[in-house]
C-alpha cells in the first residue's frame, strides 16, 4: 500500500514517530502521530492549551499502525549480522505508511527491554551496533548521532525496567487526563505492570513524602500553552516477581517442603510415583514440573521432575504463595515493601492505581472482571474457578473454541446469583487455564500483602458482589474512585510504555514560554548523580569500558575495579601515556619545535628569493630541472625521527669566491660534488676541464659540465678570456649567500644581469672543452 500523499488533508501539519519495542518474545513496531504544536492557534485560556499534545495512531487504518516479527531481537546474540534480515520487514512497513517527504523529520526509536537485558554487555553492544548500522543505512528516518549512549545515541538502546515503568506511568496519566496545569491541585494515577519475569510500580508520592525521599525521578513535560509541568515519581522493579518466575519459585518451595515430610529412608527413585498436592492448580489437574529454584539443590533428586496434582483450594494457595513476597526481608532504608526494597509510603486515599498486562489478563480473560477492582468479587470468582474439576474446564474450553465466542467468565452473576454459564473466547489458551488459579492468588497477594493496598470488605459478607455497590461503599469511606483498576486500552489506544515515550517526544516540540527554558528530555537523561540507584544501560562500544569488560574476567580478583577502588585499565593507559612522553616526545622536543617553526615559516613565506628566480630563469641548471626548494610532507614529519636516530655530523659549508683580473670581471658557478651538496650533471665528459679547488678546503671537487652552445650575453663579458684553476668562482648552497656574493661582484658599479653571467659562464666551458 502506498503511503499518504502530501495533498492529503489528514497530513496537514502532522508529525510522526516510530517506536520498535524489542521485547523478549518479539519486536513490535508502532507508528504514532500528532499535530505540530507550532501550527496550532489556541486562544489564551483555552482548555486545550492546558493539555499535552494529542498523540494518536499513525495510520487511519486500525490495523496498519502496528507490525510485529518474532522471535525477540535477543535471539540474534550469537548472529548479530542477521539483524538486517530480522528488521527489514518492520522498516518496510514504516516506509510504506509514512510519506517519504516526512522521513527525515520522523524520529525512529528501537528500545530493547527484558530479553536484551539478559545478554552479556559484549553481546548487547554487538547487536545494537548492527542494528544502528542497518537502520542508518537503509532508512532516512531521524536517528541520533553517536554519543555516550551508543553509536546511534538515545535512538537505539536498551532501557531499564525503571524507564519502562516511567514511560508506562506517563501513558496512563496521559490517557486518564492525570496531567493538568501546575497551578492546580494534581492527583496522578499510580502505575502497576506485571510480566512474566518482573513487576513494576511507579507513582507520585505526596508532597510531604517527596521531601523525605531522595531517589525520585524528575518527569518534565510541556503543555500546549508552553507551560512546563514537573512531577517527582518513584519507580522500582522487583525481578523474579513476575507470574512465570514466581511460579518457578513456588514449585521449588513445594517440592522441598514435600521432601521434608517424606518418611526417613524412603526410596528416592520412587519420587516419580509421589504426587505433590498443589492447591494452586484446578482440582484434578496433573502437571509434571522441574524445580528451577529448589531451596536445597544439594539433594540431586530434588532437581528431578515431579508430579503436582491440583487440589483447587484458593485460600490455601494464597497462604502458600504469600511467603514468596519476602515482606520480612531486612530493610536498610525504611519503609520497605517486598524483598527489602525501599518504597515511600503510599496514601491510598489519594493515590489510585491502574494495572496493565498480567493484572488485566488474569482479571478479564477468565473472570471477566477487568476494570474497577472489587476484592470480594475477584476472590469469589477465583475460588469458584480453582475448585472446579479440570475435566469440566477442559470440556467447556473446547466447546467455546468451536463456537468462537468472545470473553466471559465461568458463570454470570446477577444480584449474587448465577443466571447463566459464561464462555471463554479463542484468546484463552490452555496454559492460561492451567495457571489461572496460581496467577489470581499471586496478583491478590502482591496487591494486598506486597503493596499493602487495603481490602474493602462489606460487613454483610460475600453476598455483596456488585461492583457498583462496592464503589458506593468506597465513596462513603472517603476513598472516591476505585483504588485499583485493571485496564488494557483507553478508547481505542492501548496502554503501552511506547505511548508514554511518544507523548514525551511530542511534548519536546512545544515551544517554551521562556527562551532560556531547559529542553525537555527523557527522565533518565536528567540524572546528574552517578550514585543514583537508577542508571542507564551502557554496553561497551569499542571504548575504555569495552576494553575493561574484556580484560577484567582474565585478571585476578585482587586487580578488579572493586578491589582496587579504581579501573586497572585506566591506570595502565595512564602509565603508557607517561612512558611514551618520556621516551619519545621529550627527547624530540627541539626537533618538534623546529618542525613547528618551519611549518609556520613555509606557510607565511609566499615569495621566492630573487637569486633563486634568477638561477631558474632559463628553466634548467646543470642540464636538468632543478629540485624543489621545499620538502615533501613526509620528509618534514620524518625529519625529527631521522635527526633522533642518525649520528650527528658537522655541517659542510660551501663558499662563493669572487676573482677579478685586470681585463674583466668573471662570475663562474662551480656546483659542488655529487655528495648531495649542490647541482651535478648525471654524467661526466672526459674532455672537460677539471677545476681544482684545493685552495679552499671547505669546498669539494668541482663537477664536470657538459658543453653547450653559447648564449648571448652583455658586452662587458669576454668569451675568449683564459680561466685559471685558482680563479674559480664557487657558489654556495645557500641562496642568501649567493645573492650577497653576486652583488659583491659588481664592484666597479657597472650593472649586469646575473642570468646573463650564468649563460656566459656556460659558454666559456664550451670553449674550453673544444680546446
Amino acid at each position: 500500500m502506498a503511503p499518504p500523499t502530501a495533498k492529503d488533508p489528514w497530513l496537514a501539519g502532522r508529525h510522526f514517530g516510530i517506536v520498535i519495542d524489542a521485547g523478549s518474545s518479539g519486536s513490535r513496531l508502532q507508528i504514532y502521530s500528532w499535530k505540530d504544536p507550532r501550527t496550532l492557534d489556541l486562544p489564551k485560556g483555552s482548555p486545550i492549551a492546558m493539555k499535552l499534545p494529542k498523540v494518536e495512531k499513525g495510520t487511519r487504518n486500525e490495523n496498519q499502525w502496528v507490525s510485529k516479527v518474532e522471535p525477540g531481537l535477543s535471539s540474534l546474540a550469537d548472529n548479530p549480522h542477521g539483524v538486517g534480515a530480522y528488521l527489514r520487514p518492520l522498516l518496510s512497513h514504516a516506509r510504506e505508511h509514512i510519506p517519504p517527504s516526512l522521513h527525515k523529520e520522523t524520529p525512529l526509536f528501537l528500545l530493547a527491554t527484558a530479553g536484551m537485558r539478559l545478554l552479556s554487555p559484549i553481546q548487547q553492544a554487538a547487536v545494537l551496533k548492527e542494528t544502528c548500522q542497518f537502520l542508518n543505512t537503509h532508512s532516512n528516518f531521524k536517528i541520533d548521532a553517536p554519543s555516550s549512549a551508543g553509536p546511534c545515541g538515545s535512538s537505539i538502546r536498551i532501557i531499564t525496567g525503571e524507564e519502562e515503568g516511567l514511560f508506562g506511568w506517563i501513558a496512563v496519566n496521559y490517557l486518564m487526563d492525570g496531567f493538568t496545569s501546575s497551578s492546580a491541585e494534581r492527583t496522578t494515577y499510580g502505575f502497576l505492570d506485571m510480566g512474566g519475569a518482573s513487576t513494576q510500580i511507579a507513582f507520585e508520592p505526596s508532597l510531604e513524602n517527596q521531601k523525605k525521599t531522595n531517589n525520585l525521578m524528575d518527569v518534565r513535560l510541556r503543555l500546549l500553552s508552553g507551560e512546563e509541568i514537573q512531577h517527582k515519581v518513584f519507580v522500582t522493579t522487583w525481578l523474579g516477581y513476575g507470574t512465570n518466575q514466581a511460579r518457578e519459585r513456588y514449585v521449588g518451595k513445594a517440592i522441598t517442603e514435600y521432601d521434608g515430610h517424606l518418611p526417613e529412608g524412603e526410596d528416592e527413585e520412587d519420587d516419580v510415583h509421589h504426587r505433590i498436592p498443589d492447591p494452586c492448580l484446578p482440582k484434578g489437574l496433573l502437571l509434571t514440573e522441574s524445580p528451577v529454584h529448589a531451596t536445597n539443590p544439594g539433594k540431586s533428586h530434588l532437581m528431578k521432575s515431579h508430579h503436582l496434582l491440583g487440589t483447587g483450594d484458593f485460600e490455601k494457595c494464597l497462604k502458600s504463595t504469600s511467603s514468596l513476597l519476602h515482606t520480612n526481608a531486612p530493610c536498610p532504608d525504611t519503609p520497605c515493601l517486598m524483598n527489602g526494597i525501599h518504597v515511600p509510603p503510599i496514601d491510598f486515599s489519594v493515590s489510585h492505581f491502574i494495572g496493565v498486562s498480567e493484572y488485566w489478563y488474569s482479571s478479564e480473560h477468565i473472570f471477566g472482571l477487568g476494570g474497577a477492582y472489587d476484592f470480594v468479587q475477584y476472590e469469589r470468582a477465583a475460588s469458584s474457578f480453582c475448585s472446579r474439576d479440570w475435566q469440566g474446564i477442559l470440556k467447556e474450553h473446547e466447546e467455546s473454541s468451536r463456537q468462537h465466542r468472545l470473553g466471559g467468565d465461568g458463570e454470570v452473576v446477577k444480584d449474587g446469583k448465577v443466571v447463566e454459564a459464561g464462555q471463554w473466547g479463542p484468546n484463552v489458551e490452555m496454559p492460561r487455564l492451567q495457571m489461572q488459579c496460581f496467577k489470581a492468588a499471586w496478583i491478590s497477594n502482591v496487591l494486598h500483602d506486597g503493596i499493602k493496598m487495603p481490602r474493602i470488605v462489606d460487613p454483610g459478607g460475600n453476598s455483596t458482589t456488585d461492583g457498583d455497590h462496592v464503589e458506593h461503599e468506597a465513596k462513603k469511606k472517603g476513598l472516591g474512585r476505585p483504588k485499583f483498576q485493571s485496564m488494557d486500552t483507553v478508547g481505542d489506544i492501548a496502554i503501552s510504555w511506547t505511548l508514554g515515550k511518544m507523548v514525551l517526544e511530542a511534548s519536546k516540540e512545544v515551544p517554551p514560554l521562556k527562551k532560556n527554558a531547559r529542553p525537555i528530555q527523557d527522565p533518565i537523561d536528567d540524572i546528574d548523580d552517578s550514585n543514583f540507584p537508577i542508571q542507564p544501560i551502557r554496553p561497551p562500544f569499542l571504548s575504555i569500558g569495552g576494553i575493561e569488560e574484556r580484560i577484567t574476567p582474565h585478571l585476578p580478583s585482587s586487580l578488579s575495579r572493586e578491589s582496587l577502588g579504581f579501573s586497572p585499565v585506566f591506570f595502565l593507559l595512564y602509565v603508557f601515556v607517561i612512558f611514551v612522553f618520556l621516551t619519545v616526545i621529550y627527547p624530540m622536543r627541539r626537533s618538534i619545535r623546529g618542525l613547528c617553526l618551519r611549518a609556520v615559516r613555509s606557510a607565511t613565506n609566499t615569495k621566492r628569493e630573487p637569486a633563486y628566480i634568477d638561477l631558474m630563469e632559463e628553466g634548467f641548471v646543470n642540464g636538468r630541472p632543478p629540485s624543489t626548494p621545499t620538502s615533501s610532507p613526509g620528509s618534514i614529519f620524518l625529519y625529527p625521527l631521522r635527526r633522533l636516530f642518525t649520528p650527528t655530523r658537522a655541517p659542510q659549508r660551501a663558499s662563493l669566491n669572487v676573482s677579478t683580473s685586470n681585463h674583466s670581471i668573471l662570475r663562474h658557478i662551480i656546483p659542488l660534488n655529487g655528495n648531495g651538496n649542490g647541482f651535478s650533471s648525471p654524467k661526466a665528459s672526459p674532455t672537460r676541464a677539471n677545476f681544482n679547488t684545493s685552495e679552499h678546503p671547505s669546498v669539494g671537487t668541482s663537477t664536470q659540465y657538459v658543453p653547450r652552445s653559447p648564449s648571448p650575453g652583455p658586452a662587458m663579458f669576454d668569451d675568449n678570456i683564459a680561466i685559471g684553476a685558482g680563479q674559480s668562482l664557487m657558489m654556495s648552497r645557500s641562496r642568501n649567500t649567493s645573492l650577497a656574493n653576486l652583488n659583491a661582484m659588481n664592484g666597479n658599479g657597472t650593472a649586469f644581469r646575473p642570468n646573463g653571467a650564468i649563460s656566459r659562464s656556460s659558454s666559456m666551458h664550451g670553449k674550453l672543452a673544444t680546446n
